[in-house]
């Protein structure tokens, strides 16, 4: 695996699998990584004879009271975690590749409606630097296909509404959520949870299952279910941002033809802000 920080040495190497017709994959990460991020790699080497996993801690999708300085950078770590998945390249790039006019006179991308709503309305800004960056870091990499997580499921559908509207010639693979064996979704903000808070994380999930199995017996009255699973994390120990029962394709709110549903919650735990999400089909 090649460790790549500079965008004259990837052009080069890119330029080279393009006359040999490779295909290229990218796996966007902000590093510290995790079971998650490596399943990533082994699905983008499905799809692809190359496979470019970036590191970069993007600090234009962190709001001013977020964990940008505090954000875990393990890259020692990360560059060997990669080579047991045999990626083709690590590109970890600096902030004045990504964004070479700066910061403040970065061009930005913002995806209207579908970003602003769940954790957008929680975050904002930040589905805006997610846009920016990951249309930032296509242009760098140019693939063929880029892989992301269902655990980041707003964030999935707004990369691929960006792709759609923008044209770009590439397609996503949707990767599924990889779980600790009590169900806790990987995540690098896992690292936040003390001993005790970590016993208590799996709720998340159980609370979100549980919600899932009511919508598939039947019940539709989504307002009181989603007040019920707020209730239930709330004993537990957890601060809910929201939980909400959705249409999975758009994030629209479920209509009575609706068949394919997403459950999907976000919660303060401790200093952790855990996301997690559960398809549902009924």
């Amino acid at each position: 695996m090649e460790v790549i920080q500079g965008k004259n040495e990837l052009r080069d190497l890119l330029a080279e699998w393009g006359r040999n017709g490779e295909h290229i994959a990218v796996v966007p990460t902000m590093g510290n990584l995790h079971g998650g991020h490596l399943s990533l790699v082994n699905v983008a080497r499905e799809h692809a004879e190359r496979v470019v996993v970036t590191v970069f801690v993007n600090p234009v999708q962190f709001g001013a009271d977020e964990d940008f300085e505090d954000y875990p950078r393990t890259f020692d770590r990360d560059t060997r975690k990669l080579r047991t998945v045999n990626a083709d390249v690590l590109f970890a790039p600096d902030v004045e590749t990504v964004y070479p006019f700066g910061l403040e006179n970065a061009t930005r991308i913002t995806v209207p409606g579908l970003s602003e709503h769940l954790c957008g309305s929680h975050r904002p800004g930040h589905f805006d630097g997610v846009t920016t960056v990951v249309a930032r870091l296509f242009a760098l990499v140019r693939p063929d296909v880029a892989v992301f997580g269902k655990k980041d499921f707003q964030q999935l559908l707004v990369i691929r509404r960006m792709i759609e509207d923008l044209s770009l010639p590439l397609r996503v693979v949707a990767a599924e959520t990889i779980r600790e064996q009590d169900g806790l979704a990987m995540s690098s903000r896992n690292t936040y949870l003390s001993d005790d808070e970590r016993q208590l994380a799996p709720a998340l999930y159980q609370v979100l299952v549980a919600t899932a199995d009511e919508i598939r017996k039947g019940q539709r009255d989504f307002e009181e279910l989603e007040a019920r699973a707020v209730h239930d994390l709330g004993n537990v120990g957890f601060a809910p941002e929201y939980i909400a029962i959705r249409q999975s394709a758009d994030l629209g709110m479920p209509g009575p033809s609706c068949a394919e549903f997403v459950v999907l919650a976000a919660a303060q735990l401790g200093a952790a802000r855990l996301i997690d999400n559960v398809l549902v089909s009924a």
